[in-house]
């Protein structure tokens, strides 16, 4: 009789909290990496002298900003997960805008969430039936969507808006009939000011911390706990039940889940009309910020929420990661164009950053592009006052151009993601 031992893995020891943002292990390694990216941005704000770098408003706004894209980016990553390519995250995006704004001025805000995500919904579910069903290429159907989104929700505003009481015609719904709650936590935001005291004093990385917390902690709506609340509500659901593997299991190989009498048809359904009506609740919020349905109002957000996916690299906490760098980014130039042009210092220390690195492991070919690019950078900040509106409100895009530029090595998506599953032909 022989006696089994258990041989600890390298995962061994790992809390639902790393797994969550890591997939893995270098919990530590995570947090002294938020540490120093806090420490660098208070160097660049004392250098530069630019206070909205760092400031509460900045992060207000970033965290108002992130939660549309993190919303369509958790829709992503329930498509995704169970195989299918959702490209039409923008379209479902914008009809939950247009269904927001038409509930949301009849019942209110609780209507404008229960409107936008039926009608995020309604689009998952088309993408569903064109490429689980009709086996149409993901990405086609993905397109199709984000045209046909727009044509609906103009018909519609034409068809319903025709007397619009707002006056702006049939391109924006009248305001909302009732705004959600906010609140600010107890504990940061109550009685006397000490985090706006410390924040004012312009104290090298305290009064950076106070403006971070102080951001993030005044005026927080419902759909933004709820939306952050969804991170681990995610993870848990994806990796720690069975519906989860089953789930992920049709993403990573349809065939043998199949085989295992996983129902592979039915969990692609569910996941991407999940996937819809979490990008209609993106557009929910889009709605709450403005009082009122605009068209055009997603701006190309639904696709900066599919790059944030792919910078987390299909996890909720790597995707929630990516939703606050651009909205952070969206944020800055929204609240000051000038320190935009910090960004640019910033920019030049990651990359003196990633020559030393470079340099270290000796590949001398690399470090010395990066000391090239580190130098340019450097000059445009000493020589550029201002850059022109059209860069500057291009910031978020550009910023999701570099940062995936920068990622797409390390990336691993499921492995029959965009495959057009058919039983018995695999």
């Amino acid at each position: 009789m022989s006696t089994a031992t258990a041989v600890p893995t390298s995962g061994a020891g790992r809390g639902p909290v790393t797994e969550l943002f890591l997939g893995g292990g270098r919990a530590r390694r995570v947090t002294w990496l938020l540490v120093g990216l806090l420490v660098l941005f208070s160097a660049v704000r004392v250098i530069s002298g630019q206070q909205a770098l760092t400031s509460s408003s900045t992060f207000g706004a970033a965290l108002l900003l992130a939660v549309p894209l993190l919303l369509v980016a958790l829709g992503g990553l329930f498509a995704e997960r169970a195989g299918v390519v959702n490209i039409g995250l923008e379209g479902m995006m914008i009809l939950g805008t247009w269904g927001a704004g038409w509930a949301g001025y009849q019942w209110g805000w609780v209507g404008a969430l229960v409107g936008g995500a039926i009608c995020g919904a309604l689009g998952g579910l088309l993408h569903a039936v064109a490429t689980v069903t009709f086996g149409v290429d993901h990405v086609v159907s993905g397109v199709a969507i984000n045209i046909l989104a727009a044509g609906v929700v103009r018909f519609l505003s034409e068809l319903l808006y025709t007397d619009n009481p707002a006056g702006g015609g049939v391109t924006q719904s009248p305001s909302l009939s009732s705004r959600p709650p906010s609140f600010s936590l107890p504990v940061l935001s109550s009685g006397p000011d000490l985090l706006g005291d410390l924040e004012s004093q312009r104290w090298f990385l305290i009064s950076d911390l106070a403006g971070l917390l102080r951001g993030v902690s005044s005026g927080v709506g419902v759909l933004t706990v709820l939306a952050v609340l969804m991170v681990p509500a995610a993870y848990l659901l994806l990796w720690r039940t069975a519906f989860g593997l089953r789930l992920r299991s049709c993403g990573e190989n349809p065939a043998a889940a199949d085989s295992l009498g996983v129902p592979v048809y039915r969990l692609k359904y569910i996941a991407v009309i999940i996937s819809g009506m979490l990008a209609g609740l993106g557009g929910v919020f889009l709605v709450f910020i403005a009082n009122i349905y605009r068209e055009g109002q997603t701006n190309g957000r639904g696709f900066i929420g599919l790059a944030a996916l792919i910078f987390g690299n299909w996890r909720p906490g790597g995707l929630a990661a990516g939703a606050g760098l651009f909205g952070f980014a969206d944020a800055l130039q929204l609240r000051s164009q000038t320190a935009v042009v910090a960004l640019l210092l910033l920019v030049a220390f990651l990359l003196a950053a990633v020559t030393v690195w470079q340099a270290v492991r000796g590949k001398w070919t690399q470090a010395v592009i990066a000391a090239a690019f580190a130098a340019a950078t450097l000059a445009a900040f000493l020589t550029i006052d201002e850059l022109p509106d059209g860069i500057v409100s291009f910031t978020p895009h550009l910023t999701t151009l570099l940062v995936l530029s920068l990622a797409s090595q390390r990336l691993r998506p499921p492995k029959a993601d965009g495959l057009v599953y058919r039983r018995g032909e695999h």
